[in-house]
């Protein structure tokens, strides 16, 4: 197991000198400015009075949320009540100072506020703004409420995910987390754009459009070919084998074979059946797909007498990608995972995955702590008023 202590040499980080303001809440906005936080930027947090509502999701994060402990390190937290004018005032300024501004309330609420996107460019034309939503500003959504589990189902992900006779929520916020990782590339095209013609710009990024975008296969299937895919389990829909499969001990085991050179090998080298491969029903992957019942019966008839390990020594041998069906303990001790040591805002450290990039040139540093609530504040609130 490999442990990480965070990421970049501050020397080496490619957003070094970027300030960026966000009016976050949840886990979209926040993911994407600690993608900032971790490339160099400064990121000052706006909360309202009661914190950012993530904060109290779960107390797994060293007593701060898990959420909040993995979207929220190293930012500074000021907490301003933008209905008042002394406070308005004062994120007008930050904005006007900033690079970036970033937003997740509904669609319109800060913008009658008097923190509209393009008004606030009008003010720094140098600022990249982006607003995220749930369902974009159309007048027939821009009222929605959308939270992770509604945008999953909304967009058709649970419909083709889960088993033949159960739906099932995706087990993590995979929309929220799509859309913070859309929103961070966008706002890197604008900074690189910013950086030739020295103009910021506008991005808007919404979960359902993020969650649409991922379901382009299964739409053209469903609107231009025989139809979308039925939920199967763990089986890939239109590739074959490709699934989970029982060992002796009742452990399973993904395989997945993607061509016909695969087939063959499976078929003669790790099951010992060579004449599968030359069986009619299965001789090509559309045909194992319409004959996918006899197909697995034809190798759980061989997987189910093999120990886990004596099949995934064959597998290795015949050079068919394989994968256990893990539990969290297995995730916790794979040796493929990285760590990085995260401190919650009471100053507990706690090993969190480590951040999925590595730069080359780059030097170990210790992950920034989480906020307290309102931690930084006065400082903030003194800098400014310091300011020319």
């Amino acid at each position: 197991m490999n442990t990480d202590t965070a990421g970049f040499g501050e020397a080496h980080k490619p957003l070094a000198g970027i300030t960026v303001v966000a009016v976050e809440q949840a886990v979209a906005a926040p993911l994407c400015t600690a993608r900032m936080v971790d490339a160099g930027a400064r990121v000052i947090k706006v909360e309202r009075q009661g914190g950012d509502f993530a904060r109290g999701y779960d107390r797994a994060g060293g007593g701060d949320s898990s959420y909040f402990a993995w979207t929220n390190h190293g930012k500074e937290s000021i907490v301003l009540d933008i209905k008042d004018g002394d406070d308005a005032g004062l994120l007008h300024a930050l904005v006007a100072d900033a690079d970036v501004f970033v937003q997740n309330l509904a669609p319109g609420a800060l913008a009658r506020l008097g923190f509209g996107s393009e008004e606030l460019r009008s003010l720094n034309q140098r600022l990249i703004t982006c607003d995220i939503s749930g369902y974009g500003e159309s007048d027939e959504v821009a009222d929605k409420k959308a939270y992770d589990l509604l945008v999953q189902a909304e967009s058709g992900l649970i419909a083709v995910s889960g088993g033949p006779n159960e739906l099932g929520r995706i087990g993590v916020s995979i929309c929220d987390i799509g859309t913070g990782m859309t929103a961070y590339t966008a706002l890197l095209e604008a900074l690189i754009s910013r950086s030739v013609t020295g103009r910021g710009s506008g991005v808007r990024v919404s979960l359902f459009d993020v969650a649409a975008e991922w379901m382009t296969v299964p739409f053209a299937q469903q609107v231009h070919g025989d139809g979308g895919p039925a939920r199967v389990g763990l089986r890939h829909p239109t590739i074959a084998p490709y699934g989970a499969y029982e060992t002796v001990e009742g452990n399973l085991t993904l395989i997945s074979i993607q061509n016909e050179r695969e087939w063959d090998r499976l078929c003669s080298d790790v099951l010992d059946k060579a004449e599968l491969a030359s069986d009619t029903r299965f001789s090509s992957n559309n045909d194992r797909v319409a004959n996918r019942v006899e197909l697995d019966a034809a190798l759980s008839s061989v997987i189910s007498t093999l120990t886990k390990d004596a099949f995934q020594e064959r597998l290795l041998a015949a050079s068919i990608a394989y994968g256990m069906v893990s539990s969290l303990d297995d995730l916790v001790g794979h040796p493929a995972l990285r760590r990085r040591s995260v401190v919650s805002s009471s100053g507990r450290a706690i090993d969190l995955p480590a951040h999925p990039v590595r730069r080359s040139g780059s030097t170990d540093q210790p992950t920034p702590a989480v906020p307290k609530l309102g931690e930084h504040s006065a400082a903030i609130r003194q800098e400014m008023a310091q300011r020319p």
